[in-house]
């Protein structure tokens, strides 16, 4: 499953979109940016509520590639443009972290049964 058909399944703004549509690897839900460091996975799909440019510089520590925003969080111009220069999409989502979670979960479970 591609980012852009993460953001579609959700019904998700896509709110920086120069990125590249890679496949997710998986998804990590933390708003504990020292958890996502430790325990977030290559080539995933960070689900927060942490909306700053910290955020953008902990994904691309990890090599997330999609940050998904929870509870329609506003979106800082500064984020934003940090995550444009890192090739990281941001989603905006109005559904909390435990929704979208599910809702990944059971996508991404679905979409590898399909491919093997």
């Amino acid at each position: 499953m591609t980012i852009k058909q993460v953001a579609e399944i959700l019904g998700a703004e896509i709110a920086q979109n120069e990125f590249e549509d890679t496949k997710l690897t998986g998804a990590y839900t933390s708003d504990l940016l020292s958890d996502v460091m430790a325990n977030a996975h290559d080539g995933g799909a960070l689900i927060t509520i942490q909306a700053h440019k910290n955020t953008v510089a902990v994904a691309s520590l990890v090599n997330i590639t999609v940050i998904v925003v929870c509870n329609s969080r506003p979106l800082p111009e500064d984020m934003l443009e940090a995550a444009k220069n890192e090739g990281i999409a941001v989603i905006r989502t109005r559904e909390n972290q435990f929704t979208v979670s599910g809702k990944l979960y059971m996508a991404l479970n679905i979409d590898s049964c399909n491919t093997e």
